[in-house]
């Protein structure tokens, strides 16, 4: 078996990349980076034979880059996914999994205590506006995903909510408040008014799920979540709590936040796989890993 897994370098493609060692041994694994490669067009123009590709290369930035960097994000994004898919159609790999985003949901939804359906995404109609442009880049991908299917391409979509772990990019929100308390910074810093809930699924849980659906050829959309908010404050009080000390929370309120509520319906992925590590568990796995 020959795999291919994009963006192996992010955070995301790290896990997954060793995850697959494991539960395919012996299959030729294929890393590119391709949000570091300046020649990616260049190299999907070569017709590489793969049986199963991962496609998790994207530029995030996390909230600061989505908000601030919006029109480059969409520009790097689409040509990665453009590349992946034209690519696809002329090679057809055993099947494609593409990492969509929980951005891709329309922000009017995610406004109160509701959970994300599936299908509230309609890729037929316009339903809402996404979450900035790099939504609206995962949506179009969601898209052209479908015309690949239709086209005899098998592929699998996935839409991660807030995965996270100890060695993620200190630009997204769960690395910053594990570093903060273990260093016991007294305040403890929350960006907005740490009121927006988050549906926090740990990066195993998010592979373990991913590898189930590959094996079970599941084509989703899936929902890759726990079904369970937890409010930034909230998670940086557990973070402090973990740390054996207690702070005032100091929000800054000139950073952006995001959308108030973003949790999913896990119904579907509950059917082939069971998250198995909670928020409380995860946090004290990352504080002892981390360094200060």
């Amino acid at each position: 078996m020959r795999i291919l897994v994009t963006g192996s370098a992010g955070f995301i493609g790290r896990h997954l990349s060793a995850a697959l060692r494991e539960h395919y041994p012996g299959a030729s694994l294929c890393k590119i980076d391709l949000v570091e490669s300046e020649d990616c067009l260049e190299w999907f123009r070569e017709d590489h034979p793969f049986d199963l590709v991962f496609h998790c290369a994207a530029t995030v930035g996390g909230r600061e880059g989505i908000d601030y960097n919006a029109a480059m994000l969409a520009a790097q994004n689409m040509q990665m996914d453009g590349a992946l898919f034209e690519w696809a159609l002329r090679t057809r790999p055993g099947r494609v999994v593409y990492f969509s985003s929980a951005a891709a949901y329309p922000v009017q939804f995610q406004l109160a205590h509701d959970q994300l359906f599936e299908d509230d995404i309609d890729l037929e109609c316009s339903s809402g506006r996404p979450d900035n442009t790099y939504g609206w880049v995962k949506l179009m991908g969601e898209i052209v995903a479908e015309r690949v299917r239709a086209a005899g391409v098998k592929v699998s979509v996935v839409r991660p909510f807030s995965s996270y772990d100890y060695d993620q990019d200190d630009c997204y929100p769960f690395p910053q408040f594990m570093r903060r308390a273990a260093e016991r910074q007294n305040p403890f810093a929350v960006w907005g008014d740490g009121k927006q809930v988050r549906d926090w699924i740990h990066v195993d849980d998010l592979v373990g799920a991913v590898l189930t659906m590959v094996d079970d050829e599941i084509d989703g959309p899936v929902n890759l979540g726990t079904g369970i908010g937890t409010s930034m404050d909230d998670l940086a009080r557990l973070a402090m709590a973990q740390a054996g000390y207690e702070a005032p929370i100091e929000h800054l309120w000139e950073k952006p936040m995001g959308v108030k509520y973003r949790v999913a319906d896990n119904t579907l992925m509950r059917s082939f796989y069971e998250p198995k590590i909670s928020i409380e568990e995860g946090v004290e796995r990352a504080l002892a890993l981390v360094r200060v």
